[in-house]
């Protein structure tokens, strides 16, 4: 399905209205296709910096680049270290436009990396995790981070998914290793019963899809031919992965929302999925179909799932028409229709 038969209708002047700089910045940019240097786009940034939700973020930032409490930024959900920098990217931030954001990068690469290359919960290897390591890979590319430490930051997210030179968790005294969270290859994750974690895989994906395709290392293809064979493994639309907890897969599967941390929604799959070449897969035909139908009359997406009153601000009211999760759709549809690379499904 492209981006001519998803719309019901044009909900396109409801995101470029002035009273929305955050969403209108990122529709001139996304939607429109502005250039960089391009006059409106250039004052929407700035307005989008200046008010609004990112201006809300920025304002609670500690001068030393952290929030809530120092150090790896996991805690408290949802207003620690952690959770700003995924929320700033989601919202278009950018370091170009304002020095703290990169600030608040180098804090978090300071005190969340290990020298082993993995985003930790606690400051050391044990606490990496999938979800965390991939929707931080990502966010750190997406405010425009160049700090060489992400080059190990996405090398283990690659070999963690394939296994490559790490080591069993049994093996408590081998160098490199899985660990109880984050415990195999092919996104295994102790929080789903030692399973594959399909929340876990999707964020992997965006990073390496968000990774330069002309600097992607072999172990980075492979890694991504792996994450394409499990998440189109079966219907995206039925999301019927491994559930190490549960008879059925999480309900939050079709609740699509904004921000969107560690759970997942079909609308995120889609996005990874679509970054990496594959809009056009018979695959997502049925994703497609499920996008469609949850729009309104007039072309808008509700908002399903929030966090309001956990993070630093609050995106609209559940069940209503939301411009970010519209925004999300229409982005995920543009990019399917634009075909920036077809995979025909493997043999």
């Amino acid at each position: 399905m492209t981006g001519k038969t998803l719309l019901k209708a044009d909900p396109l002047p409801w995101l470029l209205a002035e009273n929305g700089p955050g969403v209108r910045y990122l529709a001139l940019r996304d939607l429109l296709d502005r250039p960089a240097d391009d006059p409106q786009l250039a004052e929407a940034r700035r307005a989008a910096h200046r008010a609004g939700p990112i201006a809300a973020v920025l304002a609670q930032m500690d001068a030393a680049g952290f929030w809530a409490e120092p150090g790896p930024g996991y805690y408290p959900k949802y207003r620690g270290s952690v959770w700003a920098v995924i929320l700033l990217a989601q919202l278009g931030a950018a370091s170009s436009e304002d020095e703290r954001i990169g600030r608040a990068c180098a804090y978090l690469l300071d005190h969340a990396l290990t020298p082993g290359g993995q985003f930790s919960v606690n400051g050391a290897p044990s606490g990496t995790a999938d979800c965390l390591q991939g929707n931080l890979c990502w966010a750190l590319l997406e405010l425009g981070c160049a700090d060489s430490r992400l080059e190990a930051a996405f090398d283990w997210l690659a070999r963690s998914v394939t296994g490559e030179g790490i080591a069993p968790l049994e093996e408590k005294s081998a160098p490199v290793r899985y660990y109880a969270g984050k415990c195999g290859p092919d996104f295994a994750c102790g929080s789903n019963n030692k399973l594959p974690c399909a929340w876990g895989a999707v964020k992997v994906m965006l990073a390496l899809g968000r990774w330069p395709a002309a600097r992607r290392t072999p172990a980075m293809e492979r890694a991504i031919g792996r994450g394409i064979a499990f998440l189109l493994g079966t219907d995206p639309a039925l999301a019927g992965y491994p559930n190490g907890w549960a008879e059925k897969p999480s309900s939050n599967w079709w609740k699509f929302g904004f921000p969107v941390f560690y759970v997942t929604d079909l609308l995120q799959n889609v996005e990874a999925l679509v970054a990496l070449g594959y809009g056009h897969d018979p695959r997502l035909a049925h994703a497609f179909d499920v996008i469609r139908a949850k729009q309104d009359a007039a072309g808008r997406w509700p908002l399903e799932y929030d966090y309001a009153g956990k993070t630093w601000t609050d995106f609209g009211a559940k069940k209503q028409p939301n411009p970010w999760v519209t925004l999300r759709a229409l982005r995920a549809s543009k990019a399917a229709a634009r075909g920036s690379g077809h995979h025909a499904p493997p043999a």
